[in-house]
């Protein structure tokens, strides 16, 4: 309409079209039936916690949309804001239901989250997520950090992805190693090695040496982070490195780390490999800066799309509650982030963006209720149709349903006589049919994802 302003789409909220929906809505589709299949129990929780809880002992006030009118109530108990991940929302969840919940508890949570962050190429500042995680109550097996890999392996799998690569590391690996060579502050050392990429072997350098890390230290875990390999043949490199820079005294404690560490960093890549062959790298860079995480830590990258950064990460914690206890393992993937890189670089898109598989044409509008009988026939077996909204000439109402990239055009019998014809309209072919027994074929039936 004249005068009418533009309408400006907001900045970091994304919304689809039908047919990109559709992708979305399969993607998380695919993602559940995985962890489903795999023992992972659903849970949703509340889109709101308290800001000291959210924001606990971190930076992420900053990114927290708070909530102003239910902040302004004077009888307001706490402060409220929308949850920026569910790693925060699962701990309370864990905490608060600890009681009913048996342990270990497995769980999956595909929600939305809101961040205040900068927008940009698949950066957004309202998002789907998608975590599992296995959580104990005093202890947790080893064997399960291997499981939860494998878990988001076959799930990315199940996905129209080119391939994925999960880089795998083991923080007691790093932490013996870098005890080894003479640096107390283990998790200062971490954050700047998680930067690698960022700023590269030179700047890492640089940042070490503010912190008070020897020259000989800098260089020794820098050639750490270079050590890499889809199979256990990492281990004599690291072993080998170990030999030649190892400076304190007294090594018992940092060796029985770095052990510990090897070995369990070897059981991961070869039990991701043998159940999703291809898929694990031992990756000595991979840091995961965050200081809770304890044992292995994993970034998955989408092959092609490396710039992306990681598409999944995780790792292993001795705590999911701030008073302790409830050590874990878990996984996150962006999934808004990923569709967006998907239908932006055409990776996949949706055969159709409306679910109807049949168009039911109208003969003429006294004919009208007929048409929607036999459209309710069909409902009633699980065939989504809807019916002609005009009684046009038929090769009008054909190009409607094409329009609509609704494959079949049903056709009803004017007279009293059977119930009409069904025509696929891509091929021309023109059949008989009876509404209470024909079928479109599976590929038809619902809409569905075509692979790039």
């Amino acid at each position: 309409m004249a005068g009418m302003a533009r309408v400006r789409p907001l900045s970091g909220f994304p919304e689809w079209t039908p047919a990109d929906r559709v992708v979305e809505a399969q993607v998380i589709d695919s993602l559940k039936e995985v962890f489903r299949l795999h023992g992972f129990a659903e849970i949703e929780t509340r889109v709101v916690e308290t800001l000291e809880r959210l924001a606990g002992k971190s930076e992420a006030a900053k990114e927290i949309y708070t909530l102003g009118r239910l902040n302004a109530e004077p009888d307001s108990e706490a402060k409220l804001g929308l949850h920026f991940d569910l790693t925060v929302p699962f701990a309370r969840y864990t905490e608060e239901f600890q009681n009913e919940l048996a342990f270990p508890f497995r769980r999956f949570q595909i929600q939305k989250v809101w961040r205040g962050e900068r927008p940009q190429e698949g950066r957004f500042r309202e998002f789907y997520q998608a975590d599992i995680d296995i959580v104990g109550r005093e202890n947790l097996p080893a064997h399960l950090e291997v499981e939860v890999a494998v878990v988001m392996a076959r799930a990315l799998a199940s996905l129209p992805l080119p391939g994925v690569t999960m880089h795998v590391n083991n923080r007691q690996l790093v932490e013996g190693f870098y005890r080894g060579v003479g640096i107390d502050d283990v998790a200062g050392a971490l954050r700047s090695v998680d930067k690698l990429d960022k700023i590269g072997p030179d700047g890492v350098r640089a940042e070490l040496t503010e912190k008070g890390v020897a020259e000989t230290a800098a260089d020794a875990i820098l050639e750490l982070a270079r050590i890499n390999a889809g199979d256990g043949s990492f281990a004599t490199a690291i072993e080998d490195l170990w030999a030649t820079t190892t400076t304190i005294e007294d090594v018992a404690d940092a060796e029985a780390l770095l052990k510990d560490g090897i070995a369990s960093l070897v059981a991961l890549v070869e039990g991701v490999n043998a159940a999703v062959p291809g898929t694990a790298v031992a990756d000595l860079r991979i840091a995961r800066g965050l200081d809770y995480y304890t044992g292995s830590v994993y970034e998955t990258f989408l092959e092609g799309h490396e710039d992306l950064g990681s598409i999944c990460s995780g790792g292993r914690y001795d705590s999911l509650v701030a008073g302790g206890g409830f050590p874990g393992v878990g996984m996150s993937i962006g999934v808004s982030r990923l569709i967006s890189r998907m239908l932006g670089a055409g990776l996949a898109s949706a055969t159709r963006g409306v679910p109807s598989a049949v168009l039911v044409a109208v003969t003429d509008e006294a004919h009208r209720a007929a048409s929607a009988v036999i459209a309710d026939r069909l409902r009633a077996r699980g065939i989504a149709c809807e019916v002609s909204p005009t009684a046009a000439k038929f090769g009008k109402q054909i190009q409607y349903a094409d329009r609509r990239s609704i494959p079949f055009v049903w056709f009803p019998d004017a007279g009293e006589g059977g119930d009409g014809e069904v025509k696929d309209i891509r091929s021309g072919d023109q059949v008989p049919a009876d509404a209470d027994a024909w079928e479109p074929p599976a590929a038809d039936a619902r809409p569905g994802i075509v692979r790039a």
